[in-house]
């Protein structure tokens, strides 16, 4: 007996009860369901927006669906629950997918994995969904923003913090865009012409794709329509890397001097080690906790003609580590991309929404502090320490960087004018750095750039 042929619905919930029930990541399960599948593009491009669709919009889907639920989404039985939410998805946030389709896929699911009286009452429920809609919003407020974007309350109160309390209107972009697909943001390296060559050449490559300069710093492309840029030629010969905006100006922010001795700490995979590389910094001592993500970093670098002096992996978070690796070295410019509650990235990991506590950016700018009071020492008097993190909570960010200037012999110091980096777009009267992507087409970074006092 032939197996029956499984179509873009069945993967799609199958790697969303995958994250529910391994803590998996969405990119790498839903890439590796798809390396495994015969799905046709189409059908691989509709599998794509049903995994990341349910996960961006999971709150307001799981609203929708347990108004016509007494009891509410079964709490253990993920695929029941997710052919739910793929169903309600395509009947409220689809419009190219006909209704019936919808329901009677995920019922015909649902009953040869759980029976007919299943099935039964999850065709009620879907087709008074497809009847009625979803139910009515909240007027205007922050309850409705945090519920039409599936924003955790907390979440929501720490970007309107972050961006001073704005009005209504702008928190609403703000949270639109933060859960929003990204912009494919690319980096220009050292080994092409220029930047309009490779502009040029992609578009020559790609004629399908919008392409477009970042107004930020010269060497950062905007693309849209970039189906597989790793695939360019452009890639292959190693002009363009996919990186943020955001990303790209944290190296900008550093600028080290073509002899300065620098440290990349908590380096992970490499991007920003191969720019900094690019913007001269060629004595680079590279440190991460995961020797994954150092041995990932070599491929990269052996790819793009890059050696960093010293790869090492050590758990910053420990003095005695820390000394032990990197001894009493003393590094004219020190870049701090630190462990953070990763809010800033939601665009690109949605499912971390999910899976953050409001406890969490308190947990992780205590382990950050660690971190900064073992490396700020290794910053030569008079060199430069540029303190990063992917999120916008006030703990790790501004209150992080007023424990480091009240601890340690630092003062801040606003970036360093370089041809084409727009610096007043992203910083504050300090110098400090916020990106966000409704202003920015960036992820949201928090950046601060210090010099450390000679006495």
């Amino acid at each position: 007996m032939t197996k029956a042929r499984r179509g873009p619905r069945d993967i799609a919930r199958e790697v969303l009860s995958r994250l529910e029930q391994e803590d998996a990541w969405a990119t790498p399960a839903l890439s590796a369901a798809l390396e495994r599948s015969s799905l046709s593009p189409a059908d691989r491009g509709l599998c794509t927006e049903l995994v990341y669709g349910v996960v961006r919009n999971r709150e307001r889907l799981d609203r929708a669906l347990t108004a016509h639920m007494p009891k509410g989404l079964p709490k253990r039985d993920w695929i029941v629950a997710n052919a739910l939410r793929i169903a309600a998805y395509q009947l409220l946030m689809l419009d190219r997918v006909p209704a019936h389709a919808a329901v009677d896929d995920a019922v015909n699911a649902i009953k040869a994995l759980r029976g007919d009286s299943m099935g039964g009452f999850a065709n009620a429920v879907l087709r008074k969904l497809a009847t009625s809609g979803e139910p009515p919003l909240p007027p205007p407020g922050l309850e409705r923003i945090a519920i039409e974007h599936s924003l955790p309350r907390w979440i929501l109160d720490s970007l309107a913090a972050a961006l001073g309390d704005p009005p209504l209107a702008e928190l609403d972009a703000a949270a639109a865009a933060t859960v929003a697909p990204p912009t494919l943001s690319l980096r220009v390296t050292a080994r092409a012409p220029s930047r309009d060559a490779a502009l040029a050449r992609l578009a020559a490559e790609r004629p399908e794709a919008t392409l477009e300069p970042s107004p930020l710093l010269p060497e950062a492309i905007l693309a849209r329509g970039l189906q597989q840029p790793q695939a360019t030629g452009a890639s292959s010969d190693g002009w363009i890397v996919a990186q943020d905006v955001g990303a790209q100006l944290i190296a900008r922010m550093l600028a080290p001097a073509a002899d300065a001795r620098v440290l990349d700490a908590c380096a992970g995979r490499g991007g920003k080690t191969l720019h900094l590389h690019d913007l001269g910094a060629h004595d680079l001592t590279v440190v991460d906790l995961a020797q994954a993500k150092l041995s990932a970093m070599a491929d990269l670098a052996r790819a793009t003609g890059v050696t960093p002096r010293r790869m090492l992996a050590c758990d910053l978070t420990d003095a005695v580590a820390t000394r032990a690796a990197l001894g009493e070295a003393s590094f004219d410019a020190v870049l701090l991309d630190a462990p953070c509650s990763g809010l800033g990235v939601l665009r690109r990991h949605p499912e971390a929404k999910l899976r953050r506590a409001a406890t969490d950016p308190a947990r992780m700018a205590e382990l950050t502090a660690r971190i900064i009071d073992n490396v700020a020492p290794l910053v030569a008097p008079g060199g430069v320490l540029v303190f990063a993190v992917c999120t916008f909570t006030p703990e790790e960010t501004e209150a992080q960087l007023g424990r480091l200037l009240a601890k340690h012999p630092f003062s801040l110091e606003p970036p360093p004018a370089q041809p084409g980096v727009d610096w007043a777009a992203v910083t504050d009267a300090r110098g400090v750095m916020r990106t966000f992507p409704h202003r920015h087409q960036a992820d949201a970074f928090f950046a601060a750039r210090l010099r450390r006092r000679s006495t």
